[in-house]
């Protein structure tokens, strides 16, 4: 088969795509024939040889990437073998393999893709879609919420926007430049706005005095500046929801400021968001019902297998929308 391998840590143009051998399953194991593979941005953090959530450094030569969908082509010793010839979806887990023409994982790991859901929009719902839906599980939305979204045409971005727009929310959504504010106002943004720009607070500020109004939950992946401007809009009672800082500080406030604006701020991620979630699995099938039920449409960005250093590069300048595909 042919794969993306990663023999030196470093930079995106060390991802090598090359023949290597087929994977074989092992007891309780499948083998997929992968039609879709999903990038993460912590791949390229392991890339660099940085550890990320993980104990140590993955071991090298390795095949990057844990999240995959195709069709079953194999199965192992003590595998059901009707699971041959379904089309299915899987979160890898701690073990990479994703970068490839085939890739094996337990077969307890599976998920059927529901009918109509093609497998570049499966693999964005296994990864993106479980921890956005853990994401939101922090903060109940309804008609009365008023939501600020930063990086809202990114992958969890989008998603938070369509949630939200389902539950009645107001949503003001923040992207990086005019292709990106574009696709915010296609997934119902009552205002987008471009945070690269010097007076897009001011407009938001505008937007709400206008409707009498303050916002109450502020979702943000960018930190930094954006952050502060986002977080100056939320009103009394107001949650700051952090799950990243792509622009490449954290912002945090200070006890003070929290207590003297009845505000509170705090990470989504790790097991309280999976704990609240009901465990990664019920996320997953949550993320996957909704995608098939058409309540939420995950944004895509497709590349060639073989391209997959161009996709790391374009994930790591944000040049990308929505969840980074790599189809063989």
């Amino acid at each position: 088969m042919h794969a993306v391998r990663l023999h030196t840590f470093g930079p995106a143009e060390n991802l090598v795509y090359e023949r290597t051998e087929d994977p074989v399953p092992g007891p309780g194991q499948v083998r997929i024939a992968v039609a879709a593979a999903g990038v993460h941005l912590l791949d390229t953090v392991l890339r660099e040889g940085e550890t990320g959530p993980f104990p140590a450094p993955v071991d090298l030569p390795t095949v990057p990437g844990r999240e995959v969908a195709g069709t079953v082509d194999s199965v192992g010793e003590g595998t059901d073998p009707g699971l041959l010839g379904k089309r299915v979806v899987a979160h890898l887990g701690m073990a990479p393999g994703g970068y490839a023409e085939l890739a094996v994982t337990d077969a307890d790991r599976l998920h059927e893709i529901p009918e109509g859901l093609d497998a570049a929009a499966a693999v964005a719902m296994i990864g993106t879609g479980r921890t956005t839906l853990g994401i939101l599980g922090f903060t109940p939305l309804g008609p009365d919420s008023v939501v600020v979204v930063t990086a809202a045409a990114g992958g969890i971005g989008t998603l938070i926007v369509q949630y939200a727009k389902n539950a009645g929310a107001t949503v003001i959504a923040l992207a990086g430049g005019p292709a990106k504010v574009a696709r915010a106002t296609e997934n119902g943004a009552d205002l987008a706005l471009d945070y690269t720009g010097p007076d897009w607070p001011r407009r938001a500020r505008e937007y709400l005095d206008a409707a009498g109004l303050r916002a109450t939950v502020v979702y943000d992946s960018v930190g930094g500046a954006t952050a502060r401007a986002a977080v100056d809009l939320l009103g009394p009672g107001g949650q700051h929801v952090v799950y990243g800082w792509s622009g490449g500080e954290p912002f945090t406030l200070t006890a003070a400021e929290l207590a003297e604006r009845s505000i509170t701020s705090g990470s989504a991620l790790g097991p309280k968001m999976i704990e609240r979630g009901g465990g990664l699995r019920a996320l997953e099938t949550r993320a996957l019902a909704e995608a098939a039920a058409g309540r939420l449409r995950p944004a895509v960005q497709r590349f060639p297998l073989a391209e997959a250093a161009a996709a790391h590069r374009a994930l790591e300048t944000r040049g990308t929308m929505g969840k980074v595909i790599l189809e063989p």
